[in-house]
């Protein structure tokens, strides 16, 4: 077995068992990897509280997903309508469209399939936020919507006074000192261009801004909104957007053995849009010292240009630590040439670069002490929940506002700056790692606040832990509906 940040083994408490046998809920997961895992742990969580869940994932017969272990739930897959049509040569106006038009006929399609042939249907669609219009469809069959936030609450509340016209677009700061927001306080810390990639630059990006604007379109009408957060990391914005609406915070929504150990053979979010190269990755950081590695990783979306590409191999060829880079096959083109022939091929090697990895058996191993990311909100909330230090280098969406917040509110990591050609240097990333790992008065500061994090996010998915109790509400509000 792989050495990790503790044991990781499941101990032999149960979660709270409802009379839920028959009573069940229907998932329609946003077909992104950054949108299924949240979507897809919380559905395991309420299959362990009896409900059952089956997970509804639009998707082209040309893609395949790597399944490797949801046996609670049943999962499914809809037409997304893209099997007769290029997306590559579609607009990213038609492409949500197209995608919109697709998916509401072929989720009504599904729901009429399964109000035909189940006893005792479904009575709720718990939908991803960015798809607002499958509510509308739940709505005409007769069902109750839940309203997934995937995203922060603090992002999610950025969209909610845009949509609202409290905040105008394009941007401006209303003081001397850049600030765009000051109610709520605590979003005072953020300057134009630490807001969301989707309202700094409107022009950019318009088809995406619908999207998730278009959240909160008809989000009234939704039962229930639910937020993959916890209530202590966000407590201003929580209580801030709970004096609006009703809502509940549910996460962090992370496999059950890295956090309360109380979901059996949960070790592991369970689908994949690539494939892990999870051997190669434990074999070499099992050969590492603690906390000797910093691991690097831009998530599932994000590309990098081919001059940061070269500043970011620089840096960690200098850098004192060892590395374990995730480059995935569509950007190896951009590594500066011999840079893989130079790694060498044995474990003794500096660094190690594969396409895919399994993050959280990477982040919880003990010769981890640093990650570097872009702070996509997923990877956020794994390295708050294990207590991993982060240097961060946002690179679109949400994520300039994630580290923001990482930096400035949580104090858990340092951001790398660009210079004037928009490009981080190898020397910057060498020196932000180095300030982390070498455990200096800031580093040594930040360490301890990551431990403080991952003990808040513990307690909060746990027994009687504040998302748990949300949880917990939910299944009875659902429970209460369909006997």
């Amino acid at each position: 077995m792989s050495s990790s940040r503790e044991g990781i083994c499941p101990s032999n408490r149960q979660p709270t068992m409802y009379p839920a046998k028959d009573i069940h809920v229907l998932v329609l997961a946003h077909p992104v990897q950054g949108h299924i895992n949240p979507m897809l742990q919380f559905s395991k969580r309420l299959a362990s509280k009896g409900l059952k869940v089956t997970f509804l994932i639009p998707i082209s017969t040309k893609k395949s997903l790597n399944l490797v272990n949801a046996s609670s739930i049943q999962v499914e897959y809809i037409s997304d309508g893209f099997d007769t049509v290029e997306a590559d040569k579609l607009s990213t106006k038609e492409y949500l469209e197209h995608f919109r038009l697709s998916v509401s006929q072929s989720l009504s399609d599904f729901i009429q399939k399964h109000q035909s042939c189940q006893e005792n249907p479904a009575k709720v669609l718990i939908y991803d936020s960015f798809d607002s219009w499958a509510l509308d469809v739940a709505i005409k069959h007769g069902m109750h919507g839940a309203s997934f936030f995937t995203q922060s609450c603090v992002v999610s509340c950025i969209y909610y006074l845009v949509h609202q016209g409290t905040v105008k677009l394009p941007l401006d700061a209303v003081d001397g000192q850049g600030r765009v927001l000051c109610d709520p306080p605590v979003m005072s810390v953020l300057g134009l261009n630490d807001f969301p990639s989707f309202v700094a630059d409107v022009h950019k990006y318009p088809g995406v801004l619908d999207i998730v604007l278009g959240q909160f379109s008809n989000f009234r009408k939704a039962k229930w909104l639910l937020f993959n957060t916890f209530t202590e990391l966000e407590e201003e914005l929580v209580n801030w957007m709970g004096n609006q609406w009703s809502m509940m915070t549910v996460g962090p929504t992370i496999p059950s053995v890295y956090m309360d150990k109380r979901l059996e053979d949960d070790t592991g979010y369970g689908l994949s849009l690539f494939k892990p190269e999870a051997e190669a990755c434990l074999r070499w950081l099992d050969s590492k010292p603690p906390c000797s590695t910093v691991y690097v990783s831009f998530g599932s979306l994000a590309s990098l240009g081919e001059d940061q590409m070269e500043e970011l191999a620089s840096g960690l060829r200098s850098m004192k630590s060892h590395f374990l880079w995730v480059v995935r096959e569509s950007e190896e083109k951009k590594l500066p040439r011999n840079f893989l022939q130079e790694l060498g091929l044995d474990d003794d090697k500096k660094g190690l670069v594969v396409r895919w990895s399994n993050q959280l058996q990477v982040l919880s191993h003990v010769s981890v002490g640093c990650f570097m990311t872009h702070c996509g909100w997923n990877s956020t909330l794994e390295a708050l929940s294990l207590g991993v230090p982060m240097v961060v280098m946002p690179q679109w969406t949400d994520q300039p506002t994630n580290a923001t917040f990482i930096v400035e509110v949580w104090k858990v990591g340092l951001r790398v700056r660009a210079n004037e050609r928009g490009v981080v240097t190898g020397e910057e990333i060498e020196s932000c790692v180095n300030e982390i790992m070498e455990g200096g008065e800031r580093g040594k500061e930040i360490r301890e606040n990551s431990l403080g994090w991952k003990e808040l996010a513990k307690r909060a998915i746990d027994e009687g832990g504040s998302s748990e109790k949300n949880i917990q509400e939910f299944v009875s509000n659902v429970l209460d509906l369909c006997t």
